[in-house]
């Protein structure tokens, strides 16, 4: 079912989480070794501030990042409420207990690499609960209808 309501907003963050995660998957995968030491640029040295570099690890999860930018990219364009949820749903599972960790890890981190670092961290899991609400079958009915019903 395609959905009706809400499409701008939805369709925003899902661009949002496609490209952003679509771009550190092409860096990750094209140059791994420069993705462990540089994410997330300038002054500020994330991945390799949790050693050791492990190749097959970053490749791999470049890979996983890459395929997960595709279904959003997809659901993004397609518009299909099933592939929209599912898209929120494969974040939310990724997206929370990396979250999670990094909650349990800010020993390594300046306070303003911390608070960056779990913004974002942050974000790509209230986006995709947002989208999951407005993807709803009542975030999808008119307002009337909602009214109507609630009486």
């Amino acid at each position: 079912m395609e959905l009706q309501r809400h499409r701008a907003p939805i369709r925003i963050a899902l661009l949002y989480l496609a490209i952003t995660t679509g771009i550190l998957a092409v860096w990750i995968l094209i140059a791994p070794r420069s993705f462990y030491d540089d994410f997330p640029g300038g002054p500020a040295h994330w991945v390799s501030a949790l050693p050791p570099y492990n190749e097959h690890l970053e490749r791999d999860f470049g890979a996983t990042s890459l395929g997960i930018a595709l279904l959003t990219a997809l659901a993004a364009y397609w518009m299909d409420r099933r592939v929209v949820q599912a898209a929120a749903l494969t974040w939310i599972a990724a997206g929370l207990p990396h979250l999670i960790y990094h909650l349990t890890t800010t020993g390594d981190y300046s306070t303003g690499d911390n608070l960056a670092s779990l913004f974002g961290l942050t974000l790509d899991v209230l986006l995709p609960l947002g989208i999951l609400y407005l993807a709803s079958e009542g975030a999808q009915r008119p307002a009337a209808a909602r009214q109507v019903e609630a009486s």
